[in-house]
């Protein structure tokens, strides 16, 4: 062969392996494209769990920051509605959150406990909204180690008027009333303004002690002394007559058949919506 020939050969033979490389690179990237798919299309499917067709106990998580969440209240609104649901019990593992959301998930979970039995089991912890949450079931079970209570209401601000005059900083607040706005990080709180504040906080405080003495069967007076805001373990609660026995799921279990005839062999379905950044995340853990 002349050189100019071998040249040509070589130039051809160098575009097959090319584009067989391009054509492999293709097929890889398309199989990653449909495992993707599949994978979301999978997390998307299972935001909820595929409910049986016979009888069962339902379990809800609440873990985390509690606040207000339209999927976990449309999930127990038709847990409420399914005649094959014959118990919930609610998992707790929660330092708290909003005052709103911890109402919300209480009178969502007491809608519930109105129709069917409502057991809870708080884990590691169960505080302040968590607890709220808790009482609207009709038996709490804890572990010896638990932290729980936290009976209050808070609301937390910051001063930084002296740290913006240190940089030579201004602020200028222009507002309607006094009130307007307070608290407010760059004005001192005045006396009215913390007035209005402690209503506030007094005002939210007063219901939540109402639904303690409630839901626990106590004096008024008696859940207010145990609502200054103190944790407790899961023994001292049980002393204190804020949660009513040591146990987990299985003795949760225990109970139900002993006090409503549930079965301890049916299914366990776990009805705790999957929000749609988990899903995403999940999906692409996955792939």
């Amino acid at each position: 062969f002349t050189e100019k020939t071998k040249q040509i050969m070589t130039s051809h033979t160098d575009r097959i392996i090319d584009r067989r490389r391009l054509k492999r690179s293709l097929t890889i990237w398309r199989v990653i494209g449909v495992v993707a798919l599949i994978g979301v299309v999978a997390a998307v499917t299972a935001r909820y769990d595929v409910l049986p067709e016979k009888p069962y106990v339902a379990l809800l998580d609440v873990n985390g920051l509690i606040l207000e969440d339209l999927e976990r209240d449309e999930a127990l609104e038709h847990l409420l509605e399914d005649d094959k649901a014959q118990a919930l019990i609610v998992r707790i593992d929660s330092p708290g959150g909003t005052f709103v959301g911890g109402e919300a998930l209480y009178l969502a979970i007491r809608a519930v406990a109105e129709e069917k039995p409502v057991i809870a089991v708080i884990g590691n912890l169960g505080t302040s909204a968590a607890y709220m949450a808790a009482i609207a079931s009709q038996r709490i079970l804890v572990r010896t180690g638990t932290i729980t209570a936290s009976i209050g209401v808070i609301m937390q601000t910051a001063n930084v008027t002296q740290l913006m005059e240190k940089i030579g900083v201004q602020p200028v607040v222009i507002k309607s009333d006094p009130l307007k706005a307070q608290p407010n990080p760059m004005e001192s709180l005045t006396s009215d303004g913390e007035a209005m504040i402690q209503s506030v906080i007094s005002d939210l405080h007063n219901i939540f002690v109402g639904m303690v003495a409630e839901r626990r069967n106590m004096p008024l007076e008696g859940a207010r002394s145990l609502a200054d805001g103190r944790i407790m373990t899961g023994n001292q609660a049980i002393d204190a007559g804020l949660v009513d026995a040591i146990g987990g799921k299985q003795e949760a279990l225990n109970w139900l058949a002993d006090n409503a005839e549930i079965s301890i062999e049916l299914p366990l379905i776990n009805i705790t919506p999957v929000h749609e950044v988990e899903r995403w995340s999940d999906a692409l853990t996955k792939i």
